[in-house]
C-alpha cells in the first residue's frame, strides 16, 4: 500500500486515445492540471510501449511540479520505469502481477464492478477503486453500476472509490454522496471547447461538496 492522499482522488482526468480537437495526451493533461485536476490517468491504448514510455515522463513531470497523483492506464511495466508513477487497470489484467511490477511504493487503481470484485482488488493490493457509475460512450465494454454499486462498494472496502462514466460538475455531488473519494471524467474535459475552464468547474463543484459535508467519503 502507498501512502497516497485519497483527497488526490478527486479530480481526476483521464486523456483520450482519440484525437479530439487538435489535442494530444500532454495538452489534455496540461490543461487539466492548470484547471485543477488532482490525478491525471494517461488513457493511450493506441500507443506501444515504446512510444508511451516517453510521453509517461513527460506527463509525470507536470504532475510532480503540480503536485497531481499520475497513473498509466493497463500497463504498469511502463509505469514502474516512470519515476513516482502509478498504474490502473481492469480486472482482467492480473492486478498482482501489477502490484508486483509497481513495488510497494506506487499507487495501484483498480476497476471494479461489485463487491465481491473489490474484495477481490483489495486483496491483489489495490490502493483505490473505479467504479463505472453511468453509461459513457467513451468506454462503451465498461457496465454501469450505478449510485447504488458506487455506495455499496464504498461500504464494503476501506479503499476509496473513483466513480467514472457520465459525470459531470452537475451531477459529482450525487456520485460524491454516494460515498466515492472522487470523479474521473473523460469527454468532459477532453472535448471541452475550454479544458481548463471545464476541469476548473469539476473542481468547484468538488470542492463545493467537500466544503459542505467535508472529508472524501
Amino acid at each position: 500500500m502507498t501512502s497516497f492522499d485519497p483527497r488526490s482522488l478527486g479530480v481526476y482526468v483521464v486523456t483520450s486515445g482519440t484525437l479530439v480537437n487538435g489535442r494530444t495526451h500532454l495538452d489534455v493533461a496540461e490543461a487539466a492540471l492548470r484547471g485543477g485536476a488532482t490525478a491525471i490517468q494517461l488513457r493511450a491504448p493506441e500507443l506501444d510501449d515504446a512510444a508511451l514510455l516517453p510521453l509517461a515522463a513527460d506527463i509525470g513531470r507536470l504532475c510532480e511540479r503540480a503536485g497531481a497523483l499520475f497513473v498509466v492506464n493497463d500497463r504498469a511495466g511502463v509505469a514502474a520505469q516512470v519515476e513516482g508513477a502509478g498504474a490502473h487497470v481492469g480486472q482482467r489484467e492480473h492486478p498482482e502481477l501489477a502490484r508486483a511490477a509497481l513495488g510497494p511504493g506506487r499507487a495501484l487503481g483498480i476497476s471494479v464492478a461489485s463487491v465481491p470484485d473489490a474484495r477481490d482488488a483489495a486483496a491483489a493490493g489495490a490502493d483505490y477503486l473505479g467504479v463505472t457509475v453511468w453509461r459513457t460512450g467513451t468506454k462503451p465494454e465498461a457496465q454501469p453500476g450505478g449510485l447504488e454499486t458506487v455506495r455499496a462498494v464504498a461500504e464494503a472496502t476501506d479503499l476509496p472509490v473513483v466513480g467514472i462514466g457520465g459525470i459531470d460538475a452537475r451531477n459529482a455531488g450525487q456520485v460524491l454522496a454516494a460515498g466515492a473519494a472522487g470523479v474521473a471524467v473523460i469527454s468532459v474535459v477532453v472535448a471541452a471547447p475550454d479544458p481548463v475552464s471545464a476541469t476548473a468547474e469539476l473542481r468547484a463543484a468538488v470542492e463545493q461538496f467537500r466544503g459542505e459535508h467535508g472529508g472524501t467519503r
